[in-house]
Order: structure tokens, then C-alpha cells, then sequence
């Protein structure tokens, strides 16, 4: 290989390169409290990694009792909260070059003094850079799971609610069970209607979803008019009893379509996550019953226990 030799640097370029290994020797060695936590703040983009590293270097200079956080990203509100709160409050909205990155606020049981409320804004100052990188890496990560056209979660945040709920059945002996529904007919309502009525019918139907279920439930759209619903601390039985409020909910539905209305059924499969089942199989089963619900008349409630 030939040896090509490097590019002869001038006077001024030497004297930069000097000044540059020097500023990035103070600065990586500095032990300030500014340059910590920036250091600290570069090394993930986790939003709530960010704000527990501003917490604990915060606490060290102003004394707090909660330390709280609130952002609205896409259509999910994100909150952090450390300690418990007291009567007096700071509170600041995070903005850079006029956009908004939320809300953080301090409570204690004694009142901030001006310097004290000097320094956390000059810990926010040197924090803002990175918590604004954090929000739009979570906005980013948030739209990738979430179906554009209903809000709620897509395919691949089933998938991943169903690994996480397999994973805890294994460690914690948690109950699980998953509904899957599928709109009875509902190519008929695009062929009849057209697909804006379509788009319609789907989002009423996630809002009677959504009324059916418990808070503590997770409602998603895995395809064009199917649905699924994890349901945590849930066995057999009380699923049946969901689908069937789910199923009830939906039917009941009328849908204003300017000279008529269009109503839909749904047909609904229900498994219960069974011990040592990876969550392909535990969806395999689900999907079973709901191709029974579906032979067997539709608008029904189907169970499948096993498959081989």
C-alpha cells in the first residue's frame, strides 16, 4: 500500500488544534457540576434516564421533596415523578426555539429563595439540549407502536405487550388472557360505503372498545378491521365476560353516515396464556377460536384452549 503522507497543517491550524486538545482536556476533566450532568445527559436518549440523572444532580444543590415531569407526546401524556410533594412548588415549561418539551416542577415544605430558583434554572439551561432530544426520540419511538388511524397500538406493540406478558406469566405467575375480535363483513362496508365511511366505522369501534374494557387493559389494531385486547390479572371466564361487553358494545353501535347509518358486528377468539407457551402460540390459539367464532356465525365468542 502506498504511504500517502498527511496533509502539512499551517501556523493558525496548529495553534486551533492546541486550543482544542486543551478545551477537551479541561472540559472532560472538569468536576463542575454543568459539565457532569451534560456528560451524564449525552450517554442515552431514555427520557426517563435523563430526568432521574437531572433529579440527582439537582438535589444536590437545591434541596426537594418531588421532583415531577409532564410532557403530551403524540397522544399519550408522559409523567415522571420522584418523593412526595409539599405546599410550596416551582414550576417551569421546557421550551427551546419556541417549541415545547414539557412541564417540570419542584414541591417541598419550604419556600425556594431566589438564589436557589437561580440554580435550578441554570441546571434546566444546561439540560434542555438533551431532555429536547429525549422528547423526540420517545415521539419517535411512540409513533412506530401506535396506529395512525385509531390512536391506539399497532401490530408491533402487541407484539411486544404479548413477549412481556408471556415473560411475566413465566417469573411471577401472572394471569394473562387475550381477546382477539375481527368486524364481521366489514370489506361490504368499504365496498358499499367507500373507505372514508370505513376509516369511520374503525375509529367508533376502537371508542367502544375502549368504554368495554378495563383501564388496566391494552387495546390494539394488528390489521385492517382486527382488534386485539390484553387483558393482565385476567383468567378464562372474566375474558369471556370482556369479549362478551366488547362484542355487545359493538353491535350496538350506529354509525351516522349522512343518508343512512351502518352498524357492524364482531366475532371475538379468547386464550388464556398458558404456562411454558411462547406468545406465537399463544396467539396461534386465539386465533383459532376466533376462526371457530367466525365458522360458527359470527357475532359470537369462541374459546380454544390447546394446540397441538
Amino acid at each position: 500500500m502506498k504511504h500517502i503522507s498527511p496533509f502539512p497543517l499551517t501556523a493558525p491550524q496548529q495553534q486551533k488544534l492546541a486550543e482544542l486538545r486543551q478545551s477537551f482536556e479541561e472540559w472532560n476533566s472538569e468536576p463542575g457540576i454543568l459539565n457532569r450532568l451534560v456528560r451524564r445527559l449525552s450517554a442515552t436518549l431514555k427520557l426517563d434516564a435523563q430526568l432521574t440523572m437531572l433529579a440527582e444532580e439537582m438535589v444536590q444543590v437545591v434541596h426537594f421533596d418531588a421532583f415531577q415531569y409532564r410532557h403530551q407526546m403524540a397522544r399519550q401524556e408522559f409523567v415522571f415523578t420522584t418523593g412526595m410533594g409539599g405546599p410550596h412548588r416551582c414550576e417551569y415549561r421546557l421550551n427551546l426555539e419556541d417549541e415545547n418539551f414539557g412541564t417540570l416542577s419542584l414541591h417541598r415544605h419550604k419556600r425556594f429563595s431566589n438564589d436557589e430558583l437561580q440554580a435550578v434554572e441554570m441546571l434546566i439551561g444546561a439540560a434542555i439540549c438533551s431532555l429536547r432530544n429525549a422528547c423526540r426520540f420517545s415521539a419517535m419511538e411512540q409513533a412506530s407502536l401506535t396506529d395512525s388511524l385509531t390512536g391506539i397500538g399497532n401490530k408491533r406493540a402487541m407484539e411486544e405487550a404479548l413477549q412481556k406478558a408471556q415473560l411475566l406469566t413465566g417469573r411471577h405467575n401472572e394471569t394473562y388472557s387475550l381477546i382477539l375480535c375481527d368486524l364481521d363483513h366489514f370489506k361490504a362496508v368499504n365496498d358499499n360505503c367507500g373507505h372514508v365511511v370505513g376509516d369511520l366505522v374503525l375509529r367508533r369501534v376502537t371508542e367502544a372498545l375502549a368504554s368495554a374494557v378495563r383501564s388496566s387493559d391494552s387495546v390494539y389494531r394488528f390489521g385492517g378491521e382486527e382488534f386485539a385486547v390484553l387483558l393482565p390479572h385476567t383468567d378464562q371466564y372474566s375474558a369471556v365476560d370482556v369479549a362478551e361487553r366488547v362484542r355487545s358494545a359493538i353491535a350496538a353501535l350506529q354509525i351516522d353516515c349522512g343518508e343512512h347509518s351502518v352498524a357492524v358486528t364482531t366475532s371475538c377468539g379468547v386464550a388464556l396464556h398458558r404456562a411454558g407457551e411462547g406468545s406465537g402460540q399463544w396467539l396461534a390459539r386465539a386465533d383459532e377460536a376466533l376462526y371457530r367464532a367466525k365458522d360458527q356465525g359470527r357475532n359470537c365468542t369462541r374459546v380454544f384452549a390447546t394446540i397441538s
